[in-house]
């Protein structure tokens, strides 16, 4: 997996970035996942846990 990030706006000299996880496609698969599928996300502990809505 891979943490990607990107510049979405930038206000003075401050720049506000949005990130997003790749996730593989043999994972996604795995997980029975569908593109478009809600999802949640929480922290436990030094760990993120993402789980269908």
């Amino acid at each position: 997996m891979k943490l990607q990030s990107q510049i979405s706006r930038k206000y003075g000299e401050k720049e506000y970035r949005k990130y997003w996880v790749v996730i593989s496609e043999k994972l996604v698969k795995k997980l029975g996942w569908k593109r478009g599928e809600d999802l949640e996300a929480e922290v436990k502990g030094d760990k993120l846990v993402i789980e269908k809505d």
